[in-house]
């Protein structure tokens, strides 16, 4: 598979989840009316799980955007 084409797709679903994960988590908070819309609450939210995402991607990238070269090398 093409280099780029990986890079983007990785970087791509990592948003996804971060949106998925972060939307989910807000809404609770907002159901169980920890802080309302639009508050500093709600960015604190999106932040610390785009950090959190950040990190989990950042950790997680070797293993999904190796070169096929050195997969191959290392399955010899």
């Amino acid at each position: 598979m093409n280099r780029t084409f990986r890079g983007v797709a990785y970087v791509s679903v990592w948003v996804v989840i971060w949106g998925t994960v972060a939307s989910l988590m807000d809404w609770m908070l907002l159901t169980g009316e920890v802080y309302e819309t639009a508050s500093s609450g709600q960015a604190v939210t999106f932040i610390a799980y785009g950090a959190a995402t950040v990190v989990l991607a950042t950790r997680f990238s070797g293993r999904f955007l190796a070169d096929a070269d050195s997969e191959t090398a290392d399955e010899e």
